[in-house]
This record gives structure tokens, C-alpha cells and sequence, in this order.
């Protein structure tokens, strides 16, 4: 066991070995209920929805670190150990940050068209029948979750490279304009922050809340 769990790559591979067991599992106690036939459309609906989830949980985890930690904790920290968070932790960190973020849009966006509700989602549940409260609830999380999307690739991420100097991209980037950056990222992080408690709220309860609704 310890050779599996002192590998960080070996770990995550035995994770997804066990996964695919309960899948496997799944698949010979349904019997071919609930659609679950190998290959169908239900099935990669649910393999993406395994993805989705996993995405939005490094994408949130790491906006969580972010300001529940590194952004409280880095004040309290000597100057001279700064550079150790700043050079290696941080960048680190951000690339899982904005990756997960594009994952999890992406499979988001899969799952919804595998089930058939995107157009209903996005248009906040108003359908050629009338007002779906769950549409409604889901199509919020999905616009929530694009708006913080935005925000991660294209105000966070470019003002944290100028802030960080991430890959030397600003050497010589004045420090007045690299705490500006700073201040900007901060500010949009902590917009993600408040964003990510609806946009929770929205997607659990979109397919929980109102009834077998197909979510």
C-alpha cells in the first residue's frame, strides 16, 4: 500500500481503478434498469457528471485555499519566506485553479446537453411550455459558474501572472502596477468566493429538490 500512496500519480490511478470497479458494480446490479446500458447516452451522462464533480472540486478547493488560507495566512509570513509561497506554492496552485474552472465548464456543459435540458437551463427555465423551477435553478449555477469561469481565465489568471511574475512574463513590471494586479485578482477572487455559494445552492438544488426532474 505504501507504494501506491507515496506516489501522488499511483494514488490518483488507484483511485480511478476503484472507481471503475463500483462502475462495473453499478452496471451488473442494474441490469440494464435506469438505462444503464454500456455505451448509452445515460452512461457517459454519468461518467460526466463523475467528471464534472471532480473538476468543480479542484476548481472550488483551490478558490477555497486561496482565500480561507493562502490570502489570510501570507501577511503573517517573514519576507524573506514569502518568495517559497509566491514562486513554487501559488503558481502551482493557480494552474490546477484555472484548469479545474475549464473543466468543469466544459463537462457541465456536456452533461447538460447528454440529458437534453441545456437550452432550458440557459434560458433560466422559461421553455415553450412555461416556468420549470428546476431549469431555472440549474440554468442559474450554469450562468453563476460561467460568470466565475470569466473571472478566473481572464482577471484572475493575467493579473496573478503580473503580480507573480509567473514564467518571467513582467520583469520589469513596476511594483506599484504588480499590487494593482494583486489587489484586482484578490478583489474578483473573493467575487468567485461569494458567487460559489448560490451557484452551490443552484446546482445541488436543481437536481434535488423538485422531484425526479431527469438531472
Amino acid at each position: 500500500m505504501a507504494v501506491i500512496l507515496t506516489n501522488l500519480y499511483r494514488t490518483i490511478g488507484a483511485g480511478f481503478v476503484l472507481a471503475l470497479i463500483l462502475l462495473a458494480a453499478v452496471f451488473v446490479l442494474a441490469e440494464g434498469d435506469l438505462g444503464l446500458s454500456f455505451g448509452g447516452t445515460t452512461t457517459w451522462a454519468y461518467l460526466f457528471v463523475w467528471l464534472h464533480v471532480a473538476s468543480g472540486v479542484m476548481w472550488i478547493g483551490h478558490l477555497y485555499y486561496f482565500n480561507f488560507v493562502q490570502m489570510i495566512q501570507m501577511p503573517k509570513i517573514p519576507a524573506e519566506q514569502k518568495p517559497a509561497v509566491s514562486k513554487f506554492i501559488a503558481p502551482e496552485a493557480l494552474w490546477w485553479f484555472r484548469w479545474g474552472a475549464m473543466s468543469t465548464i466544459v463537462t457541465g456543459l456536456v452533461v447538460a446537453t447528454l440529458r437534453g435540458y441545456v437550452h432550458e437551463a440557459l434560458m433560466l427555465g422559461f421553455t415553450k411550455e412555461g416556468f420549470v423551477l428546476p431549469y431555472f435553478f440549474i440554468g442559474v449555477g450554469m450562468w453563476l459558474g460561467t460568470i466565475m469561469w470569466f473571472n478566473v481565465w481572464f482577471i484572475i489568471w493575467p493579473n496573478q501572472k503580473k503580480a507573480l511574475n509567473i514564467n518571467n512574463a513582467y520583469p520589469d513590471l513596476p511594483q506599484a502596477a504588480k499590487d494593482k494586479a494583486a489587489r484586482m485578482a484578490m478583489l474578483f477572487s473573493r467575487t468567485n468566493v461569494m458567487l460559489s455559494i448560490p451557484m452551490l445552492l443552484a446546482m445541488t438544488g436543481g437536481g434535488t429538490n423538485y422531484g425526479n426532474t431527469g438531472f
